[in-house]
């Protein structure tokens, strides 16, 4: 009796004093026009932690909206996405970022203009690179050969926390949100690029060839 309760209790302590293990978290930093817009479209995704507004692409340290909003200093507006790879992969997270930005417009989205609002896949390592690359050639795909995407895929730098006041913009001021998004035609130029699939992480309709014919 003693012994059977003696490895039990051994038993109990190194479960206690064995280290918990942290779930994995994955991130992305992605553009796509207004930061406001992505942060809200994405954060919804099954699998999201959160989404942060910020700043990616440029050199100097601590930019900040108006010094990115003025051009000139290679950032771009964007969002650091937190995702759990267990319930959500990169592959899909990238095709909802597809179905949320018009990927023809390299020179800016919807009625936001210039560079600081250009699409760009930020990469962190090369899984993403190839992850990016093959959302690229699907997204081609389902489009067809003769739309030109106009969305980069460029190394990550460093991605720098937008002001306070533009996080969590679309839930804590919904009314201007609402206003801004329709008055911008986003959802309007979606629905025209991508049709039912707009705003959506379907699958793909249409896969790229891969080398012998096969998709």
């Amino acid at each position: 009796m003693l012994k059977g309760f003696a490895c039990f209790l051994g038993a109990l302590l190194l479960f206690i004093s064995s280290p918990v293990q942290a779930a994995p978290i994955n991130e992305a930093v992605l553009a796509g026009g207004c930061f406001w817009c992505v942060e809200h479209d994405l954060e919804k995704l099954p699998g999201v932690l959160d989404v942060q507004s910020g700043y990616a692409g440029g050199d100097k340290p601590n930019p900040t909206y108006q010094e990115v909003s003025a051009g000139g200093t290679n950032y771009v507006e964007s969002v650091k996405v937190r995702f759990d790879p267990n319930k959500l992969s990169y592959e899909t997270l990238l095709r909802s970022f597809w179905r949320n930005v018009d990927p023809t417009d390299g020179s800016g989205q919807f009625c936001d203009r210039g560079s600081s609002y250009r699409p760009v896949i930020f990469v962190a390592d090369a899984d993403q690179q190839k992850g990016a690359e093959a959302s690229a050639a699907a997204a081609r795909a389902e489009l067809g050969s003769k739309k030109v995407l106009r969305v980069a895929i460029e190394p990550l730098k460093r991605f720098w926390p937008a002001e306070n006041y533009h996080q969590n913009y679309a839930e804590l001021n919904k009314a201007k949100y609402n206003f801004y998004r329709w008055s911008c035609g986003r959802d309007a130029r979606l629905d025209a690029v991508w049709g039912k699939k707009a705003r959506k992480g379907l699958m793909w309709s249409s896969l790229p060839l891969k080398p012998g014919g096969q998709r």
